[in-house]
């Protein structure tokens, strides 16, 4: 597991992983919590991402991008040493549909880590985690460490 140095440099990058990639500042997604193998982000309720105009219940798409977001950063969060990562796996459960006018909030637990691959289990709810909207279950890989020098480790 990382060291505290390490998780204060993740509570510092998390706003900019989460928010400035080009997904994710479309979708508003937004930097909740990092820590220890562990990370919860949030996407707040827009109308421009329902999937249903008769329901206005958001598109599923935005449920599994912030799912694959916070299991990304978990997946950080998780290894020894810092290093990017990339999504191997990404298998959803989804299990009813998100309250309209609700935010989505996405929490991530890498449970075990490698070296090289970090395995994670999330869910996503719109505010009760006792009744989720979807679950997640996700393999990520570690690229490697000059993926990440210049996000001022």
């Amino acid at each position: 597991m990382p060291n505290s140095d390490f998780i204060q440099k993740l509570w510092e990058l998390g706003p900019t992983l989460a928010e400035h990639t080009p997904h994710g500042k479309k979708l508003g997604i937004k930097f909740v919590a990092v820590d220890k193998g562990r990370a919860t982000m949030s996407l707040p309720y827009n109308p421009e991402l329902i999937g249903d105009p008769d329901t206005r219940v958001l598109h599923g798409g935005a449920v599994t991008t912030l799912l694959d977001q916070a299991c990304g950063l978990a997946a950080i969060a998780g290894f020894s040493e810092p290093s990017a990562c990339a999504t191997l796996n990404l298998s959803i459960d989804y299990m009813r549909a998100a309250t309209p006018g609700e935010t989505i909030i996405a929490q991530a637990h890498c449970y075990k880590a490698t070296k090289h691959v970090a395995f994670l289990r999330a869910v996503a709810h719109d505010g009760d985690e006792t009744d989720p909207i979807a679950t997640a279950q996700a393999t990520f890989m570690a690229t490697g460490l000059r993926n990440v020098e210049s996000m001022s480790w």
